[in-house]
């Protein structure tokens, strides 16, 4: 859930109560509209700067309660000198970081004034975006709340002071749906797997339907008349049926324009099946179908922004689960396409449903391409930790339209190597392959095993096992999960995909 953050964009007034929020540059520099609010406490700010050793750095902050000659509460001075050659300020990350400082801070007035001068309206909107995901906290099953919370909010009031406040909420507007779309997905990592299992799963997707995104389930039957055995036998150990679900989002003017397709891995819960995970740590698997809650979110975002642009999300849901019906190392499985799979490993088993998922979507979906996310690999954690996504991909182009997403979104990706040599380790002397490539390598030929199942379509992996879920605290992030990918791939359909 989402802390309620009430934002409002308006013109300078005297700011009466709550805590008050400035910015500094080097040498405690202010611009000319907040020299002007704060007239008389020149000497209170640079007395306490002094003592508190306070040099305006960016992402450093001096808080001073009860202030001289101020009427709030709070005063929140945030530093954001910048040295020439340091990246330019984020400020979706400067957003992030305020909320953090603030707390559990009511009532909030942002004087949204750089040293220099005004920041834009796009930036007061990236700001704000930034201020609403610190906001979020999944609470809803602790029954005790904290004092002055009912129901797990407890409710902040953001009034961010800009020059022309209409401009800056018009430009929040396409940002309060991608963080609707972030939240969505964080919602669905975080929630447990016996509330969260494949058809309640696929429930959730359905609601997108209100904002006008059709929305296609089909059971293991229809799933079965389509030949899909790689996805149907990851699921066949589970008392919980799997699911198929297709959202398409029409938005651009033509109906019949090429879409774009995003694809994502959905194991509601992982045991590894007959190749079964240790104990330790094993609870973290109900996030093995963060790939789809990225997609959902997604959908979410481009819908509710009315994004120019034909979209079409697809996710498969399954539960991985030990039984005497489960699949087992040894077994053959014939895939939607037509190729066989020698199962090694069942615990190698998103990549099975993947297969499915990419050839249903390349075969019926004909898009302009295909990304998919998947958190598939441990590997990927030994060779990038949990800074980067892993990339594959099949298109240089794509490929770099994601990179450069994102380098502007924060969600930051890493191109891997892909070749002949890595594709023939899985190589089966049984079946036209098997389902893992041994222990070297894994991110690389676990891509690979995707590949085969992609044919001539642009497309690209990204293996999000190291950033969806259990990743370090950022400034626009402390949940455990983090609904990595929603803003990647808006950025990217924003920038190169959508109708101008």
């Amino acid at each position: 859930m989402s802390e309620t953050v009430e934002i409002t964009f308006a013109p300078l007034a005297a700011a009466d109560a709550g805590a008050l929020v400035v910015f500094a540059g080097a040498d405690l520099k202010l611009g000319a509209n907040t020299l002007a609010h704060l007239a008389g406490t020149q000497t209170l700010l640079h007395g306490a700067a002094d003592t508190l050793k306070f040099k305006a750095k960016a992402t450093s902050a001096m808080d001073l309660v009860r202030p001289a000659g101020l009427p709030c509460e709070r005063l929140l001075v945030v530093g954001v000198a910048v040295k020439p050659d340091d990246k330019p300020l984020d400020f979706a990350n400067l957003g992030g970081f305020v909320a953090g400082k603030l707390g559990k801070a009511k009532v909030i007035h942002v004087l949204f004034e750089g040293p220099e001068g005004e920041w834009s309206a796009a930036d007061a909107a990236e700001f704000a975006l930034g201020f609403r995901l610190r906001a979020y906290k999944f609470d809803k099953y602790k029954s005790k709340k904290p004092d002055g919370e009912e129901n797990g909010v407890s409710g902040q009031d953001l009034t961010i002071v800009v020059a022309d406040p209409s401009v800056a909420r018009r430009a929040y507007e396409a940002r309060e749906a991608i963080a609707e779309g972030v939240e969505l997905a964080r919602n669905l990592v975080n929630e447990p797997p016996n509330v969260l299992y494949p058809e309640a799963f696929a429930a959730r997707a359905e609601e997108l339907e209100k904002l006008g995104v059709d929305v296609e389930v089909l059971d293991e039957k229809a799933m079965s008349k389509l030949g899909m055995g790689a996805l149907l036998a990851v699921g066949q150990g589970s008392k919980r049926e799997s699911r198929f679900v297709v959202m398409r989002w029409k938005g651009a003017k033509s109906k019949k324009t090429a879409p774009v397709a995003i694809v994502g891995k959905g194991v509601c819960f992982d045991t590894g099946g007959i190749s079964i995970k240790p104990a330790a740590g094993m609870e973290d698997m109900k996030g093995d179908m963060a790939g789809a809650a990225c997609v959902v979110g997604l959908l979410h975002a481009l819908a509710k922004r009315k994004a120019k642009v034909n979209a079409v999300g697809v996710i498969g849901i399954v539960e991985n689960m030990p039984s005497g019906d489960a699949y087992r190392p040894g077994d053959i499985l014939k895939s939607m396409s037509g190729q066989t799979i020698e199962v090694i490993n069942t615990d190698a088993e998103g990549r099975l449903v993947l297969a499915d998922a990419l050839w249903w979507t390349k075969e019926n979906v004909k898009p302009k391409f295909m990304v998919n996310l998947a958190t598939l690999t441990g590997a990927i954690l030994v060779a990038l930790g949990v800074e980067n996504a892993g990339l594959f991909s099949n298109d240089d182009e794509l490929s770099a339209r994601l990179a450069e997403a994102g380098k502007a979104t924060g969600e930051t990706v890493w191109r891997m190597p892909m070749s002949p040599a890595y594709d023939k380790l899985i190589d089966s002397k049984f079946a036209d392959m098997k389902n893992t490539g041994g222990r070297h390598a894994g991110s690389i030929t676990a891509a690979h095993f995707l590949k085969r199942f992609v044919g001539d379509t642009p497309w690209a992996h990204l293996d999000i096992a190291g950033t969806a879920m259990s990743s370090p605290a950022t400034d626009v992030n402390t949940s455990w999960a983090s609904g990595w990918g929603v803003r990647l791939l808006d950025r990217l359909v924003a920038d190169h995909y959508e109708e101008r």
